[in-house]
């Protein structure tokens, strides 16, 4: 028991020895402790409502919601985030979800985790399932990498007799050959340069299909904000769109003994 107990001493120092220039290679102390004074956060349930132009509601990502869009919080508490922005928020950069509400509630845990029982994602149904589970969060976005990868090889293999015929033309072109002093010297070219310039063709592929994912993710990420604005329920009403409908279904009802009377 001793011996263990110096071996996890041992593996603390040697890990804070390597946080500090840097390289981290697990939890640190910093990760695993509270800050004296501080509580940790807690897990919260949630009360969602529509901002309209009658009652707009503020927002704490911006100054206010949009009109007919629906805002979030944590419950008992008005500090409301547009739904919206809220996802797009924890999608583009998680670590600044909790500080938005200075870190008193676990926002990502409580609201986004499937084993929560205040998880939004019970609502969105099998195409939240699609776009939420499988294509962003799966193998943390790997599966839509390699999603998207077999659908551009796919394409360039539907597509090949049309490439194989705009080669051939270009590669039989009277042009390309009587420019032959000027790029033939890259076919003769040391290894190094050859190296250097397959290099950089990797690096402008590899940089195009990131601008590809990027574009993509943008576009489900958008479609999964549209799923949870059709998916979650409103919880808090306004009070004086109902009041309002009361009142005119009284006045319906008393025009209706009106009539009755008269007849």
């Amino acid at each position: 028991l001793q011996q263990q107990h110096l071996l996890q001493l041992r593996s603390t120092f040697l890990s804070e020895a390597l946080a500090a220039r840097g390289i981290r290679v697990g939890p640190t102390l910093t990760d695993v402790s509270t800050p004296e004074g501080a509580k940790p956060p807690q897990a919260t349930d949630w009360d969602c409502c529509l901002s309209t132009y009658d009652n707009p509601k503020t927002c704490l990502y911006s100054f206010d919601a949009e009109p007919n869009t629906k805002v979030i919080s944590p419950v008992g508490t008005t500090q409301y985030i547009s739904l919206s922005a809220l996802n797009r928020l924890r999608r583009t950069d998680p670590s600044k979800v909790e500080p938005m509400w200075h870190s008193q509630y676990a926002i990502l845990k409580s609201w986004f985790n499937d084993s929560s029982e205040y998880s939004l994602l019970q609502f969105v149904g099998w195409k939240g399932f699609i776009v939420s589970t499988l294509l962003l969060d799966l193998g943390k976005g790997m599966f839509l990498k390699g999603f998207l990868a077999l659908s551009v090889f796919a394409s360039i293999m539907v597509l090949m007799p049309f490439i194989e015929y705009g080669v051939s033309r270009f590669l039989t072109c009277s042009t390309l050959w009587m420019k032959w002093m000027s790029w033939g010297k890259f076919v003769h070219a040391a290894l190094p340069l050859k190296i250097l310039l397959g290099q950089m063709t990797w690096k402008f592929c590899a940089g195009t299909f990131g601008s590809l994912e990027s574009a993509v993710r943008d576009h489900i990420v958008d479609l999964e904000c549209a799923i949870l604005e059709d998916s979650i329920p409103v919880t808090i009403r306004d009070v004086e769109v109902v009041s309002e409908s009361v009142t005119v279904s009284d006045e319906d009802e008393g025009e209706y003994d009106d009539d009755d009377e008269s007849k």
